[in-house]
């Protein structure tokens, strides 16, 4: 049959009806959101406005892949805390490793190494297979300072990235691709330089766009997720990741894996799952199960090309480091959830329930004859308004409906099923069950149902 468009009233209606539900059942949440008055936007970080209701709920406890809010009403957890809580909500033996850590040995910042360093940088480099490590406290900060290496070592000034890519709040990353090139990218907050300044922008899965912009020589590193995330998954096409590979190479330019939110294509992302070659590597959120932490590893080439620079200060104020950075407690918590949380087994389970939620959503998506896609990246998967999926970042753009987005959102919400607020992402961990995936596929039914008058 012919694909079922959108009613818009009947949208707008059902949406006005989720609101309104939504607001019912949530008074202890909205009490505290008013009380909040002496933060701004009411909220401990501005981005967690995002809230399909008009006020987000509060947490009162998370455990595995379930969630409590202070209402007291319990939801499976599809965000995980968009990615920071893959690992589950405080699995058993980080808990454990960050009480001894913080309880019992105390000396969470003491700004001084400990033996869980050498553990967890050996098994970062077996996992994504570049040899040699440092920390960080967020994926931002490990972009920021991949990014400094790099220009350190080729001696350019620019980064090129891929149009609606996501590597946190790294300056040089808030940028599109306009009309005449780089345009800093709408709603960029007070941007140091204009963006055109610092970096080039080209869509993803374009060779040819890459070697154009790659051939100007001034590029010092390609910073990409080996699967755009942020803007619906983008998979790269048959080919084409060899291909980037073999320009950066040819044009003497780094190449950057981002791999803080494809780490869900398995035990060391797509790096170890597609067998690439990038010359840094790096990785947050996830990897110390809901503690602060980031890492950021680099080949032995660039490290030795770094230790040839005796001008550069690695190690007072070049500008590369924090004094949390590499704490004792994240330490101990990145050894935890990659010795016994995040495991080779662990993903096995992950990416099958990947694989059930996907099958799923694409059988209702078939029977309500939506023309709507889903995309799988290992244990996350994500739809998108549009068929076929978005082969790049400006066509994934393209579809974003945000009244469908709040729609959907709030109907999961309201029947028990969290997504991560920004985007349609459904996220897998150890803890999360065939009945959680089961449970979502059966209520995303209903909605698109409701929606397509079905």
């Amino acid at each position: 049959g012919t694909p079922v468009p959108v009613n818009r009233e009947r949208l707008g209606a059902l949406l006005g009806r989720e609101r309104e539900t939504y607001a019912e059942r949530h008074p202890r949440s909205r009490a505290a959101y008013r009380a909040g008055a002496n933060l701004l936007g009411n909220v401990p970080m501005t981005w967690m406005n995002k809230a399909a209701g008009r006020f987000p709920v509060y947490l009162a406890e998370a455990r595995g892949a379930t969630v409590v809010d202070l209402d007291g009403h319990r939801y499976v957890d599809l965000c995980l805390g968009d990615t920071a809580a893959m690992a589950g909500h405080s699995p058993e033996a980080t808990v454990a490793a960050v009480r001894r850590r913080y309880a019992e040995a105390g000396g969470a910042t003491a700004m001084l190494p400990t033996e869980d360093a050498a553990w967890v940088g050996a098994e970062l480099a077996r996992r994504f297979g570049v040899p040699l490590w440092s920390f960080s406290l967020t994926a931002t900060d490990a972009n920021r300072w991949a990014i400094r290496l790099a220009r350190l070592v080729t001696g350019r000034p620019k980064v090129l990235v891929f149009n609606f890519c996501y590597h946190g709040t790294v300056d040089e990353s808030l940028v599109t691709l306009g009309r005449d090139g780089a345009a800093a990218r709408e709603g960029n907050v007070g941007p140091p330089v204009d963006p055109a300044a610092t970096t080039r922008v080209v869509e993803f899965n374009d060779l040819d766009a890459l070697d154009r912009e790659l051939a100007a020589g001034d590029v010092a590193c390609v910073l990409m997720e080996p699967a755009l995330t942020n803007i619906g998954i983008v998979l790269p096409a048959p080919g084409y990741l060899e291909g980037v590979r073999e320009l950066t190479r040819g044009h003497g330019t780094l190449l950057v894996n981002d791999e803080t939110h494809t780490l869900s294509a398995g035990p060391g992302g797509c790096t170890l799952a597609w067998g690439l070659e990038p010359d840094l590597v790096t990785v947050g959120k996830a990897i110390a199960g809901g503690i602060a932490a980031g890492a950021y590893g680099v080949s032995a080439e660039v490290a030795e090309r770094v230790a040839g620079r005796p001008d550069a200060d690695l190690i007072d104020t070049g500008g590369v480091g924090g004094t949390l950075a590499g704490n004792a407690l994240s330490v101990a918590a990145m050894r935890a959830t990659l010795e016994h949380v995040l495991t080779d087994q662990a993903f096995e389970h992950m990416i099958g329930l990947g694989t059930r939620f996907t099958d799923g959503v694409r059988g209702v998506l078939d029977v309500c004859q939506v023309p709507w896609s889903v995309v799988q990246l290992g244990a996350r998967a994500e739809y998108r308004f549009t068929s076929p999926a978005p082969v790049n970042g400006g066509q994934s753009a393209a579809a974003g409906d945000d009244e469908l987005d709040d729609y959907l959102h709030l109907y999961l919400h309201n029947r028990g099923i969290l997504l991560t607020p920004f985007h349609n992402m459904a996220l897998m961990c150890p803890a999360t069950t065939t009945d959680d995936v089961d449970t979502h596929t059966e209520v995303f039914g209903a909605a698109v149902a409701e929606l397509v008058g079905g």
